[in-house]
């Protein structure tokens, strides 16, 4: 479900379920979670790109795999693989850029904020809508919202799971980069072109300390999610929001 490319000191990573729209099902996650992990021990690379085949970047986890799935004790594993990507990646001793384009949504948004350096086209359907099936953001994304706009920010946009263009998540600070439609594949590669000619072990360096102060808060908020994951599985509002979803109607929620 991802392709793995490495050239010289790059390497990029592909959602590559594009008939599904990059939605991320229980393989995708144990792929990139083993994927980041494998990352770590790739000593020459130094910056990796993430990016999703086809028309979209990932329209998050796959509902319709939720809709069909009514284990939980086999959700609280998929947690736990979300887990292991999340820690990989917040931990990758390289700079990571998230190349957007289309939809990024849930987790594949929790993915994508996860990274160092975020471009995205103006068109691009950015959204944290976890809440619209009566969830909370995984993937850490409660972690990566707060990183990004504090606390009471954090909240409002959790909890409205409004999808934004480009120029209103850079207005936000969600991303750093708002850029033409068609242009993202572009001023990536001039930016990978610009982090190989610094002196990249230092801003590396610099990484690694700032993340590896924030980890224990990661780990613990990692672990809320998982727990707060499973409870909200199993609420009426959560299985209304879903079959809502697959039949293509506005939810009804009722608060149980």
């Amino acid at each position: 479900t991802i392709q793995l490319e490495i050239a010289e000191r790059k390497a990029t990573v592909t959602l590559n379920r594009p008939t599904a729209m990059n939605a991320m099902d229980f393989t995708m996650m144990r792929e990139l979670a083993d994927c980041f992990e494998a990352l770590h021990k790739e000593q020459d690379v130094q910056v990796l790109v993430i990016k999703g085949e086809g028309k979209v970047f990932s329209a998050g986890g796959d509902v319709k795999m939720m809709a069909s799935s009514t284990d939980f004790s086999d959700f609280g594993t998929i947690m736990g693989d979300i887990t292991r990507l999340v820690k990989a990646y917040y931990t990758l001793p390289m700079l990571t850029i998230a190349q957007i384009h289309g939809a990024s949504a849930g987790l594949g948004f929790s993915l994508a904020l996860g990274s160092d350096i975020i471009v995205a086209e103006q068109s691009s359907k950015l959204a944290m809508n976890f809440i619209g099936i009566g969830l909370i953001p995984d993937g850490a994304g409660h972690f990566f919202m707060k990183e990004r706009l504090g606390t009471a920010k954090a909240k409002r946009m959790i909890w409205e799971g409004k999808v934004l263009n480009g120029e209103e998540a850079l207005a936000l600070g969600l991303i750093d980069y708002n850029v033409a439609d068609g242009a993202a594949s572009v001023v990536v590669d001039q930016l990978v072109g610009k982090l190989l000619a610094s002196p990249i072990l230092a801003m590396i360096e610099t990484k690694q300390i700032l993340h590896g102060a924030n980890l224990a808060q990661l780990e613990q908020i990692l672990q809320g999610e998982s727990a707060g994951q499973v409870k909200m599985r199993q609420t009426k509002d959560h299985l209304e929001g879903i079959q809502a979803f697959v039949e293509k109607r506005s939810p009804q929620f009722f608060g149980k």
